[in-house]
């Protein structure tokens, strides 16, 4: 088969649009089925502790619906607010649920036994510490904290390691950081991993809370899938999330490696679900997903936060876009070229500016640290940013946005949000 030729621009209305970013947002009131809608295009919305902007999972759906009541992705991640014992129709009706996908994700229900394979390694072949010279999988704590979970889950690790303390069973005592877990939360996170126990919600602190899988998921999800149709099923999924990636992108959405994946892979194309194509006539050998949009025109405009799915893969999004984008959260502050926490701004199908932003909640405002102009810049981009700002800041509860003097754009951009 003749690969398909795309321009270069041709290319990046694809990408925009299966991410659903090529219209302009429409007014009025959002609801869960306008959240359902972006989780079914995604796929999976990856999580992260880092809260200087918003929590990462709440930011994509901000940038395809606009202000949002977040309660509403709540609602969607958790089985009836926690109760001590969730109804059958909370079960049934769960839309979202934790699981190590691209990273750690909140995917549909339906991609649950898909990453069955993932949770396996984890059980078998992860490297897992020591507890009291015990390999962990069989230190006497896995049992306990399971049996505990089962009789009065869910449960947070801090909930556990409080009952085992104060029952003196506990060896260790927490001492309050991240990465000094107490032994209840390193044998919890273990019975996570490996499916044994699942993420029923978060709480206020955004701890998880764990439960059995049978109280949290359907029973749909809860059926075995072999290896290689999982690992089909997702990179026919992440395929259809990216519009048109390579070979690396598409298999990078959900993480997949190896033969299996290489085999599965060549599988969609000989299926004709992946499409070969040429982009801008260059070598690379990029597929498009058959049902994948081509619109005439990109509309749409969005702050893009570091982990949205348009920029995981630095290579495509350079490839595509024309930018080298890195997170600058895992950058030593002297090393960092744009800021900590940076935003690509999305111009219908280009990729114009890119802004540091922080929620600087005890002033009240949305922050821009630094901006910087794309060699695509347009005239309208400092008025189209600017508006952005402003609904984000809305949507965060601040009252306006204050715009610091470091990069290119900024003075533009300072001018736009003062009349925006």
């Amino acid at each position: 088969m003749q690969p398909i030729s795309l321009s270069l621009d041709q290319a990046r209305r694809v990408a925009v649009a299966a991410q659903g970013l090529h219209r302009p947002r429409t007014d009025g009131p959002r609801t869960m089925r306008h959240v359902q809608g972006v989780i079914d295009r995604l796929g999976l919305l990856q999580i992260d502790s880092v809260n200087v902007l918003a929590r990462a999972h709440l930011l994509p759906l901000f940038s395809r619906l606009g202000p949002y009541d977040t309660d509403l992705l709540d609602r969607a991640t958790t089985s009836g607010r926690h109760a001590r014992r969730t109804s059958a129709a909370a079960v049934a009706g769960r839309r979202l649920v934790e699981s190590w996908a691209h990273v750690a994700a909140y995917v549909p229900p339906h991609a649950w036994p898909l990453l069955a394979f993932r949770r396996r390694w984890f059980a078998e072949e992860y490297d897992w510490k020591e507890l009291d010279g015990v390999r962990l999988p069989d230190a006497p704590q896995v049992r306990e904290v399971h049996d505990l979970v089962a009789s009065e889950g869910p449960l947070s690790a801090s909930q556990i390691h409080d009952r085992f303390v104060s029952e003196g069973r506990s060896v260790r005592r927490k001492r309050g950081t991240w990465w000094d877990w107490s032994t209840e939360k390193r044998v919890v996170e273990h019975l996570f991993f490996t499916g044994e126990v699942v993420s029923a919600g978060r709480n206020a602190q955004f701890e998880r809370l764990y439960d059995l899988p049978e109280r949290v998921l359907p029973a749909s999800a809860l059926v075995e899938v072999p290896e290689a149709e999982a690992k089909k099923a997702l990179l026919e999924l992440g395929a259809r999330a990216q519009g048109i990636g390579d070979a690396r992108s598409i298999k990078d959405y959900y993480r997949l490696k190896g033969p299996v994946a290489d085999r599965a892979l060549a599988e969609l194309v000989e299926e004709g679900v992946l499409v070969p194509a040429r982009v801008a006539g260059g070598p690379e050998k990029w597929f498009l997903h058959r049902e994948a949009a081509r619109p005439r025109r990109a509309a749409g405009q969005a702050l893009l936060a570091p982990f949205d799915p348009l920029v995981w893969e630095r290579t495509r999004l350079e490839r595509l876009f024309g930018m080298r984008y890195r997170i600058g959260i895992y950058t030593p502050a002297a090393q960092r070229t744009d800021g900590y926490y940076v935003l690509p701004f999305l111009e219908d199908s280009q990729l114009t500016a890119r802004v540091d932003l922080k929620a600087d909640r005890a002033a009240g405002v949305l922050r821009v640290q630094s901006a910087h102009a794309e060699p695509v810049l347009t005239d309208a981009t400092p008025a189209r940013l600017a508006h952005e700002l402003h609904a984000m800041a809305r949507w965060l509860g601040l009252a306006g946005v204050t715009v610091e003097d470091k990069g290119t754009l900024s003075p533009a951009l300072r001018a736009a949000a003062a009349v925006s």
